[in-house]
């Protein structure tokens, strides 16, 4: 029976970026592109923050790097045999040292590979395809669920509090009650926060407002069938639908004996219940429609802003314009000082 050498796909060797997403407690990870990477704008300032930075860029992009040992054999080769062979035909102790080094740079070389790839994780999830991979993570529930009860087993997303590595571990945020947690798995404490940053979790509620934020558990969240309906009421860009889901009178303990509320003077009383509180008429949220009813007389950006809903930016006048209308509220014309200032005439 002739034996097939030819080898099949599996046998292909599995590249950095896979394997390093496919560890044990990297499922928060998402793959970058090597084309991302090797964009030299989105890796800028980094080199200053990773020790051995050559090396573990072309650790992550599976470069081979040069190899100078051949030249170094040439070298040794035209040398005197007295220099290569010591007294007992072993080689010299410097040599081995040399091998020795090379062991220990490998190891560093490894975690500054996956230090650089963090950080570089971290700018990749806030560029436009890398969170569209995390929308669909979040679709399939790959970070997991809220721990709180009232939350009812809402999708979160993972946060870090800083972006400075080395300084804490990854959370995860609740956009249903909006508190960070920590995974209830240890397997993913040791993942460093800033690989994730700051920024990531507002910034995917902002790119993706259609996402329904009220479905629990096993329900499906899709683009397509989680849709908001242009009808739904609207406060500064978000649905109301959406806004802290998980918090009000329905999603609050409230802690009873023998069925009558506990007072909240009471030494076993809640504290801090306001951090749970959300208003029943979202309207009062909108702050820019309020305060538009209440002076009729402002601006048209800001009457823009209040029906719309969305934020808008307010521009003041010019400073000739804004000494004009002092001029015509005051009824005294005003005139400039040698130093620039306003004096009264």
């Amino acid at each position: 029976m002739i034996e097939d050498d030819m080898s099949t796909p599996s046998d292909a060797q599995e590249s950095w970026i896979a394997s390093f997403c496919g560890l044990m407690g990297h499922e928060y990870f998402a793959e970058v592109s090597e084309d991302f990477i090797e964009d030299d704008f989105n890796l800028t300032g980094l080199q200053a923050h990773v020790p051995m930075y050559k090396e573990a860029l072309e650790m992550i992009l599976d470069v081979e790097p040069e190899d100078d040992e051949e030249e170094e054999e040439e070298e040794e080769d035209d040398d005197d045999n007295e220099s290569a062979l010591g007294e007992h035909g072993q080689k010299p102790v410097g040599e081995r040292r040399h091998h020795s080094r090379m062991a220990s740079d490998l190891s560093v070389i490894e975690s500054s590979a996956e230090l650089l790839y963090g950080l570089i994780h971290q700018r990749f999830i806030c560029s436009r395809v890398g969170i569209q991979q995390m929308s669909e993570k979040f679709e399939l529930g790959h970070f997991g669920t809220c721990p709180r009860t009232n939350c009812e087993q809402s999708r979160t997303l993972p946060i870090g509090l800083s972006d400075n590595p080395g300084e804490d571990t990854v959370k995860l945020f609740c956009p249903s009650c909006l508190d960070v947690y920590v995974p209830p798995n240890s397997r993913f404490q040791t993942v460093d926060g800033a690989f994730f940053g700051r920024t990531f979790g507002a910034l995917f509620l902002m790119t993706f407002p259609e996402f329904d934020l009220t479905k629990r558990g096993i329900e499906v969240v899709t683009h397509s069938s989680a849709k908001l309906s242009a009808d739904e009421p609207v406060v500064n860009g978000m649905y109301t639908k959406n806004i802290a889901p998980g918090l009000g009178p329905k999603h609050t303990y409230n802690p009873r004996i023998y069925g009558f509320k506990v007072s909240e003077r009471a030494r076993s009383g809640p504290r801090m219940r306001w951090l749970r509180d959300r208003p029943d008429d979202l309207n009062e949220l909108n702050e820019a429609r309020i305060y538009h009813e209440q002076h009729p007389d402002s601006d048209d950006d800001d009457a823009a802003m209040a029906l719309s809903g969305r934020l808008a930016v307010r521009r003041r006048p010019p400073g000739n314009a804004r000494l004009r209308q002092r001029q015509e509220q005051n009824g005294s014309p005003m005139a400039m000082s040698t130093n620039g200032g306003e004096a009264e005439l």
